[in-house]
């Protein structure tokens, strides 16, 4: 500050702010820091009242002014931080109930808990947790603009997409309300990618493909995206989505058509779900139809229930419960056998003290069976497992569907050997020559079904592998449009 505006904040209580000649005793701010203007408006406001104050009086009077001026600045900017912050805290909650479905009311329990904890860890803190709001309506006012801002996220994302492909699934919830998913990604110039849930779309009529492709064109035109750069869709196969002369497929073609007629869009069905369809082939009903039946004896009665526990508590078995297998979860599936398998002894006497006798637990062809189904179950849990992991492409989880059938075929050969080292349940069972001239072939079956069920993908192999490996590829495989952008291009874009 000036010299001069020193001497004018001791004589007439003026001080700067912001640019601005700011009264320390009224906050009046006059807009021209000139002498005259703070002399009038000293001598017109406040010369009665201090008349009569010698010099250091005045001072020291300024002074004082300025450290409650000061003060006053401080509790306003510590209350505003605090503001802030409680926003902030608000917002972070409000977004953590979002993501784990939890109802919008339970943001008034969660301050509950807030403020009992603060209490007893820091009381002196207690009073900023108070200006946290997680009421209902405000946990939900939160989430709408938490949405709001994701939806404009992606709309400015997409606007830089190159191209961008679809994956759509469509069932029904517990009302029996369609439900439409439509899953984007996208990718720039400079390979930035980008996958996200782009709509979830409720559909109260019929189903057929044009309803399905209305909706996806909604969709599109909200995100802003252009049809001529969907390059593929992914779908689960059913009939509504993949009919050829009015399927929603049918539908996305023709429109990708009318504006670039020599662009073909790449239909694809769902890598994990063919990799579950694959199971059918291994005919096993008659071993999960006797476990499923087995537990859900144990699982369903109360008494049953608390009685193998404590059977099982005694033993000290590794296990402490056998658990439901749920017809929806695959993976389920493999759990149950494995569970079933290494308690087989135990179920077996709990069922013969109840007097449910279950003649599978005695017969060895069963038994044999349950072995390879738990082996093979284990191998396709792990396969499934690996396909749902996130940030893959196509390229990668279709490298691990053939890895996963050349070890079908490597299995095959083995077995027929009476070689079980990667089959170590089967091992453990009874077998004979036939059973492992049966479980060969059904190893057979399965790597057929695989080759089957995989034809769509096996058609862009030259294509995958250009991706996963373009210094592998022969320069004759790239196409032309390939060839010439990368000759074209700077070397910096290039590497």
């Amino acid at each position: 500050m000036p010299s001069s505006h020193k001497t004018w904040t001791a004589k007439y209580f003026f001080k700067e702010i912001k640019g601005k000649a700011v009264c320390l005793i009224c906050g009046t701010q006059v807009a021209v820091f000139k002498d005259y203007n703070l002399n009038r408006h000293y001598m017109t406001k406040h010369e009665d009242k201090y008349r009569n104050l010698s010099d250091e009086e005045h001072a020291r009077e300024a002074d004082a002014l300025m450290v409650k001026l000061q003060t006053q600045q401080g509790l306003f900017t510590k209350l505003h931080t605090t503001r802030n912050a409680a926003v902030r805290t608000s917002f972070v909650i409000s977004h953590k109930i979002a993501r784990k479905s939890k109802a919008f009311s339970d943001g008034e329990f969660i301050k509950e808990c807030l403020l009992d904890s603060v209490a007893l860890i820091c009381p002196e803190k207690k009073a900023a947790f108070e200006n946290v709001s997680l009421s209902r309506r405000t946990v939900t006012r939160r989430v709408e603009a938490i949405a709001g801002n994701l939806e404009l996220q992606l709309k400015n994302r997409a606007a830089d997409f190159d191209c961008f492909s679809l994956a759509l699934d469509e069932s029904c919830d517990v009302r029996d309300t369609a439900q439409l998913l439509i899953f984007l990604r996208g990718i720039t110039a400079y390979f930035q990618i980008t996958e996200e849930l782009a709509a979830m779309q409720s559909i109260k009529g019929t189903t057929t493909g044009n309803d399905l492709f209305t909706e996806v064109n909604a969709c599109l035109d909200t995100l802003g995206l252009k049809w001529d750069k969907l390059a593929g869709v992914t779908t689960d196969g059913c009939p509504n989505l993949t009919g050829k002369n009015v399927g929603l497929l049918k539908r996305m073609q023709d429109k990708v058509t009318e504006i670039n007629p020599v662009q073909k869009l790449t239909f694809l069905h769902y890598i994990i779900h063919q990799e579950v369809l694959c199971k059918t082939v291994l005919k096993i009903n008659h071993v999960v139809d006797a476990v499923t039946k087995t537990v859900n004896f144990i699982r369903a009665r109360a008494l049953n229930h608390r009685q193998f526990v404590a059977l099982l508590e005694e033993n000290e078995s590794e296990h402490g419960d056998i658990s439901y297998h749920s017809n929806i979860r695959w993976l389920s599936l493999g759990k149950v056998l494995k569970s079933v398998w290494d308690l087989r002894d135990q179920i077996q006497n709990f069922c013969e003290k109840k007097g449910h006798d279950i003649p599978e637990l005695s017969d060895e062809d069963w038994v044999a069976d349950l072995g390879f189904a738990v082996d093979v179950t284990a191998l396709m849990n792990e396969l499934n497992v690996k396909l749902q992991c996130k940030g893959l492409f196509v390229h990668e989880m279709y490298s691990a569907v053939t890895a996963f059938m050349r070890k079908l075929q490597l299995l095959s050969s083995q077995v027929k050997d009476n070689i079980l080292t990667h089959l170590p349940t089967l091992k453990e069972a009874t077998r004979s020559a036939d059973h492992l001239h049966k479980y060969s072939s059904k190893l057979e079956a399965l790597h057929g079904e695989f080759s089957r069920r995989f034809q769509d993908f096996k058609t862009l192999e030259s294509e995958m592998h250009m991706v996963s490996s373009p210094f592998n590829c022969s320069v004759k495989m790239h196409q032309a449009m390939f060839r010439w952008s990368s000759l074209t291009c700077s070397l910096t874009y290039f590497w």
